[in-house]
């Protein structure tokens, strides 16, 4: 029987990615039993792999081939995507909009055939890609697949995940964006996803938006907003808690009742999950109709080139597929 692959579009050109992935494909690709294929530009990747002194055969496939053949890891198996440059190591610019969203149409449009079982993107720059017209690429892929304000922020780690109910907005916006609704929808979602994906039950905790949970305003959202909110996902059988103080929830007593905590905003979750796990935890976007994943760090411009960059996040974007049943 034919496997479906995992499609990989390497995103920013001028990236940390091709390190890490030729990391992953020399350490790790014997364990990868799922085939990997990757969209990308061919010749810079070739030249780059070159530059960081690795040496792998490349199979050059089309989307018809991938549709009727099989597919294995013997070789790193490209879909060739036309990218024009000068230099093998370069400052990310806007030249590589065009080349970044014909990846993503390639990889959507295979995705649109029920021929792979999912997607991992690599860092993607959201100055010069996005131009202010999507706050990240969770909302960026919404769009593109017509589902709008579906899609739910979930940094994954076996050990504790993390999901903010607002991603890329400014912080003095965010109490614009946190409804009773929102917060019931993103967490009933997360749940199910916990269930039916990855078989195990959410153990839930939720913190409040104000420090300490408290506020002097009239308006209280933990009273107002996020406490009718957890009552009703008690009432639908979800196990939720809260809400509680985010300066001190992060404590190993407290993080050790639970497996997943809710945030309000970015940072608030955000910057504690990657100071305990670092690049031990994976990006997955809910609420589309296939499953993306994506490394949970940035391009990292500065250590372009310099093969020092860690792969575990990488490595951890692979190793999920294997936790679907």
């Amino acid at each position: 029987m034919k496997k479906k692959p995992i499609l990989v579009v390497a995103g920013e050109p001028y990236s940390i990615f091709s390190e890490i992935f030729l990391k992953v494909y020399k350490h790790h690709i014997k364990k990868i039993k799922t085939p990997v294929v990757l969209i990308i530009s061919e010749n810079l990747f070739r030249m780059q792999m070159k530059k960081l002194k690795f040496s792998f055969k490349i199979k050059l496939i089309n989307e018809k081939y991938l549709l009727k053949n099989h597919l294995n890891n013997n070789f790193i198996n490209i879909i060739n995507v036309n990218f024009k440059f000068k230099k093998v190591f370069d400052k990310i610019s806007n030249k590589s909009k065009k080349y970044i969203h014909e990846c993503f149409n390639i990889a959507l449009n295979i995705l649109n055939q029920n021929d792979s079982i999912g997607m991992i993107n690599g860092p993607i720059s959201k100055k010069f890609f996005l131009n202010k017209k999507f706050p990240g690429i969770t909302e960026y892929l919404s769009k593109k697949v017509n589902l709008n304000n579906e899609e739910v922020m979930l940094i994954y780690n076996s050990k504790l995940s993390v999901s903010p109910i607002t991603t890329h907005i400014p912080l003095k916006k965010v109490h614009k964006y946190i409804t009773r609704k929102k917060i019931v929808k993103n967490v009933i979602k997360i749940n199910k996803f916990y269930k039916n994906v990855l078989n195990k039950k959410s153990t839930i905790a939720m913190l409040g938006l104000n420090p300490h949970c408290e506020t002097t305003d009239n308006f209280s959202e933990e009273e107002k907003i996020i406490k009718p909110a957890i009552k009703l996902l008690k009432k639908k059988g979800i196990y939720v808690n809260g809400p509680f103080s985010a300066d001190t929830f992060f404590f190993s007593k407290n993080i050790k009742k639970y497996n997943l905590v809710i945030g309000m905003y970015h940072d608030q979750v955000l910057t504690p999950i990657k100071t305990l796990y670092k690049f031990d935890a994976i990006n997955i976007t809910l609420g589309l109709p296939f499953i993306r994943v994506s490394p949970d760090h940035g391009t990292n411009n500065q250590m372009l080139g310099k093969n020092k960059s860690d792969h575990k996040s990488l490595l951890s974007s692979f190793n999920f597929f294997k936790k679907i049943k």
